[in-house]
């Protein structure tokens, strides 16, 4: 298989950067940030600098916070590309006072940990910053690239390795597994354990693992602390690191009419089906699993995710569940109306159906399956 596949911003990075302004692209480690950025550079046309924020040259310079210096080093470059600058330590300031000073160049950061990045690119780059996120590889991308029967003839493949570019571009399965396993092994938690000083990284592990097997169910913050015996306080925190850290993605419950809907709890997909499987290490083949209904609903949610995201589908999204067990899987708010999607692998599932539209009469409802979920995703 080829070992470049298109991304979504391939075409769009040209139209993405403005003077004076700094596209900022975030995205979980190891998705082909810096491939996107090399493969755009090679056809850019004018003068560029390409650095690393391991460089300490270049975070020397970008955290000294003088004007004279930082305009001496850039000055003359039609675009300045800053890999990794979550490791330069107020990144933000530094690019602020290059763009503010060389307001006819461009400027692009990358970085894997949107809470450190963002954190330190978004107030003082107030008003000079477009943002970008890219995801593992998504359905959209890889049916532009093979077609969309390829999704259909690879679906399980996906459902069990989930879609990282390596992944994909692998020989066999048993690269795959290996791949996921180093990214499990090595770069889950890097940015977590280098930026926020957490020492042992076992009770971060074990939390997803716990996680892993609630996919689409309501997750007890109390259960999870007794299991772990950490406190409550410390699980909330160790869900927030992971999700901004775009290992997984935390879904509310929605409330509008009945006193009888569940609100308070969460749900959490992971942002790959690999990624999960490796936390689990299962690889089986899906005739012989018990959790597939586990797998398609979270690669239909993230697929949905990614979706949103790149074709900017303006939507708050939440789960729909009552006490008396009655559920719609994922809700989407937008335009001034719910939409309401079920989740279906195979065989009878009774529906919310009637009791959604009787609750929401601005609502519209649709059963996703095998039959139509492409349509869903891409």
């Amino acid at each position: 298989m080829k070992k470049y596949i298109y991304r979504f911003y391939d075409d769009k990075i040209s139209s993405l950067l403005q003077n004076g302004k700094v596209l900022a692209l975030y995205g979980p480690r190891r998705v082909g940030k810096t491939t996107l950025i090399k493969s755009f550079l090679e056809n850019f046309s004018g003068k560029f600098f390409f650095g690393n924020g391991d460089d300490s040259a270049l975070r020397e310079i970008l955290e000294s916070e003088n004007i004279n210096r930082i305009t001496s080093a850039f000055k003359g470059y039609d675009l300045i590309v800053i890999d990794e600058a979550q490791r330069i330590i107020n990144v933000g300031l530094g690019l602020k006072i290059l763009v503010d000073n060389l307001p006819e160049c461009k400027v692009i950061a990358t970085g894997s940990s949107s809470f450190k990045l963002s954190g330190k690119i978004g107030e003082p780059l107030t008003g000079r910053q477009k943002t970008a996120l890219l995801y593992p590889l998504s359905a959209l991308e890889l049916s532009e690239e093979f077609g969309r029967m390829a999704i259909n003839e690879n679906l399980e493949n996906y459902l069990i390795y989930g879609s990282y570019p390596e992944v994909i571009t692998a020989e066999n399965t048993e690269d795959k597994k290996d791949y996921l396993v180093l990214l499990r092994n090595s770069y889950l938690f890097k940015d977590i354990l280098e930026l926020e000083n957490i020492k042992n990284s076992s009770k971060l592990f074990d939390l997803l693992k716990l996680i892993a097997f609630q996919i689409g169910k309501e997750v007890s913050l109390n259960e999870l602390s007794n299991s772990l015996e950490i406190a409550k306080q410390t699980v909330e925190r160790y869900l927030d690191l992971l999700e901004k850290t775009f290992v997984i993605k935390r879904v509310r419950g929605f409330s509008g009419n009945l006193r009888k809907e569940v609100t308070k709890t969460s749900r959490y997909f992971f942002m790959d089906n690999g990624i999960r499987n490796a936390v689990i290490n299962n690889f089986n083949n899906l005739s012989t699993r018990n959790d597939v209904g586990l797998l398609w609903e979270n690669y239909l949610f993230v697929e949905r995710i990614k979706k949103q995201s790149y074709k900017k589908i303006y939507s708050n999204n939440y789960f729909w569940r009552t006490y008396d067990k009655k559920e719609i899987d994922m809700v989407e708010e937008r335009d001034g109306k719910l939409f309401g999607y079920e989740f279906k692998w195979g065989g009878k599932k009774k529906t919310s159906e009637k009791l959604w539209l009787e609750t929401y009469g601005n609502a519209d409802f649709e059963l996703i399956n095998k039959d139509n979920y492409l349509d869903f995703i891409i």
